[in-house]
């Protein structure tokens, strides 16, 4: 009888971590920001068809790195989780925190128990009546959650954006300036000019109404840097 091949438990965690972050850094970083009315999220994405920043539900909003049918699968069944809770208690009862546990949990799961991790790293954004009640939830590929606040960057940048977003941050600030400083963040990080149609960008902004997801233009892009 041929012995099974063995490989110690922190070998193959480490293994696994490795292969998950190298996916992860081939994909672009985004950005999200906390500003006046809401949040800005920003990302460059050449792509009109395969976003990478979408609403979850009428307060959240969702952004992914990686693999794109890997994050979209989980965003969807985010959105259906969503729904079902909404229509089974309450809209008001659906919040950020519970879905990013069940998010956590989930890729916690498949990072321990499948033969590959998902190479994705996800964020959710929540906002409420006031900037206190802004929630940035940040899930990387092992189900490590992570609670942030004002800003956040997620993806194989995240800590070059994260410095420079540091020292640029203002908090209050306009819809225009955020979006002004987080695109400046990324041309400082890429060292290169990125024209508006290269750009994805969302905002949950707390003056839209019920459903505070709002996609931005190039037109405003282009506006808000001028």
């Amino acid at each position: 009888m041929t012995m099974p091949f063995y490989v110690p438990p922190e070998q193959l965690m480490k293994d696994r971590a490795e292969f998950a972050q190298k996916g992860i850094a081939k994909g672009r970083s985004i950005v999200a920001a906390e500003y006046a009315d809401g949040v800005v999220m920003l990302a460059e994405n050449s792509s009109r068809a395969l976003n990478k920043i979408g609403e979850l539900y009428d307060q959240m909003a969702f952004a992914g790195v990686g693999k794109y049918n890997e994050f979209e699968a989980l965003r969807v069944a985010g959105i259906r989780h969503a729904d079902l809770k909404g229509y089974s208690y309450g809209r008001a009862d659906v919040a950020a925190k519970s879905l990013a546990n069940a998010y956590s949990q989930t890729l916690g799961a498949i990072f321990t128990e499948s033969v590959k991790p998902y190479e994705i790293e996800i964020l959710i954004v929540e906002i409420g009546p006031s900037p206190d009640d802004t929630r940035l939830f940040r899930v990387r590929y092992d189900g490590t959650l992570v609670d942030e606040a004002r800003f956040c960057a997620i993806g194989g940048q995240e800590d070059e954006l994260s410095a420079q977003l540091e020292n640029r941050y203002q908090a209050g600030s306009s819809l225009n300036d955020a979006i002004k400083f987080t695109a400046e963040t990324f041309e400082a990080v890429e060292d290169k000019s990125i024209g508006p149609e290269d750009w994805e960008a969302a905002v949950l902004d707390r003056t839209n109404g019920r459903r505070m997801f709002r996609r931005l233009s190039a037109d405003e892009i282009t506006a808000a840097r001028s």
